[in-house]
């Protein structure tokens, strides 16, 4: 199994730390937040990494090395001078993506299963993707996705009817063809490419049941510190 790690992004909100440091290069319970995160998707069963990088990326390089130290395979994919978006990061790596793989952001940390989302995509060839979603209920992030049994039928960011009580938990298995559709060189978000897949019913929703974490706010940072370093 392969798993896509969005890691370009300049973390602005996380400045000014961020301007020395990659966002997954942030120390969370005395060690790196890629540590951590790599960990994860090694305990799920995942053999192969791919970091999309970008702002700063050569300080996850330096760490991560080939990804040994984890029990992984790690391979790299780089943005480029322009920074391409999610889905535009995907797009670049093309060549490096498996028929199904995992993706994943550089600022999430997820307490389930990471491979659940693609041995669903692998057992419905009808879809074209697996989102992960939790019943969020605006508590810890605006909601943004509408589940109907078993599929995500709307996904928009700034959701404001009533009947939109699940989030995008942070996961997503997709299918190449998905991203080998994208137009090349543009910068594009993953997000775009979820509410496409929502409209033409082909996305398929699974729940998570403990909720997320992320470091993408000196908040989530903190909270996800505590959980951590809790026995």
């Amino acid at each position: 199994m392969q798993a896509v790690v969005l890691a370009g992004g300049l973390a602005t909100r996380m400045r000014p730390r961020t301007l020395t440091l990659p966002k997954s290069m942030l120390e969370v319970a005395g060690r790196p937040f890629i540590d951590w995160q790599l960990e994860a998707l090694a305990r799920s069963g995942f053999a192969r990494v791919t970091l999309c990088i970008g702002h700063l990326g050569e300080q996850l390089r330096e760490r991560v090395g080939d990804g040994t130290a984890f029990g992984l395979a790690v391979d790299y994919s780089e943005d480029g001078p322009t920074l391409l978006g999610t889905a535009g990061a995907l797009r670049r790596a093309l060549h490096l993506l498996e028929p199904t793989f995992l993706v994943t952001y550089g600022d999430s940390y997820l307490p389930f299963d990471y491979s659940a989302p693609l041995r669903d995509l692998d057992q419905h060839p009808e879809a074209l993707g697996t989102m992960s979603v939790f019943e969020n209920r605006g508590r810890w992030d605006a909601s943004n996705t509408r589940v109907e049994g078993e599929r995500v039928v709307s996904y928009e960011k700034g959701a404001t009817s009533p009947d939109v009580t699940f989030i995008d938990y942070g996961a997503v298995a997709l299918r190449r063809e998905v991203v080998s559709a994208l137009p090349e060189g543009a910068a594009l978000g993953l997000d775009g490419v979820q509410a496409d897949l929502a409209r033409r019913g082909r996305l398929r929703a699974l729940v998570a049941r403990e909720r997320f974490f992320e470091i993408g706010s000196e908040a989530g940072l903190a909270e996800l510190d505590r959980k951590l370093r809790t026995p």
